[in-house]
């Protein structure tokens, strides 16, 4: 901001700026909540959270996999372990070194990943369709920002964080496997 702004003084976040971001948190909260109620008879939540990172970095190991939910590979591997069994993620070796394993998406992992994904865009359209087309338009650049703030990155931009080596010209692109899980600790 210039300082010919009369904005520009005033501080960030302000009380009106946190309640606005929270009501909107508590709408995107009920839309994920809702898209989620359709496969939670296939999956839960941290077992969904487990399809979402492999769907957006590619095929990761199981440490990854942990780090990326915050839980202890023991955790991560009975996880796992389901969607295995459920034939949503399939583990395989690495063709390079077969001391390694990989998890990966099967095309049914892929297929329910974008159901929720397509519901909860359908929900979010839905309430942007109320919106007038001006607020929409100047709604971008905040959203962008705040994601940007908290780290987020675009789904088609996530190639450039070396989670897969090619821009996901088909959303199923993706690297080899990440050689850092041993079989024995699978």
């Amino acid at each position: 901001m210039t300082s010919s702004d009369p904005g520009a003084d005033a501080a960030c976040p302000r009380p009106e700026h946190i309640e606005a971001v929270r009501l909107a948190s508590r709408v995107l909260v009920g839309v994920t909540a809702q898209s989620l109620a359709t496969v939670e008879d296939r999956v839960t939540l941290p077992q969904f959270r487990i399809l979402v990172i492999l769907a957006s970095r590619g095929p990761q190991n199981l440490r990854s996999v942990a780090e990326g939910l915050a839980v202890n590979p023991s955790a991560a591997t009975r996880l796992c372990d389901k969607l295995v069994a459920a034939g949503l993620i399939h583990r395989a070796d690495d063709p390079a070194d077969r001391r390694y394993l990989s998890l990966q998406l099967t095309p049914d992992g892929h297929q329910l990943v974008q159901s929720v994904t397509d519901q909860r865009s359908a929900a979010i359209a839905r309430v942007l369709a109320k919106m007038p087309p001006q607020l929409c338009d100047d709604l971008l650049p905040a959203l962008r920002a705040f994601a940007d703030a908290a780290g987020e990155v675009p789904e088609r931009q996530i190639w450039a964080l070396g989670w897969t080596t090619e821009q996901p010209e088909p959303p199923t692109s993706s690297s080899g496997p990440d050689p850092q899980l041993t079989r024995g600790n699978h």
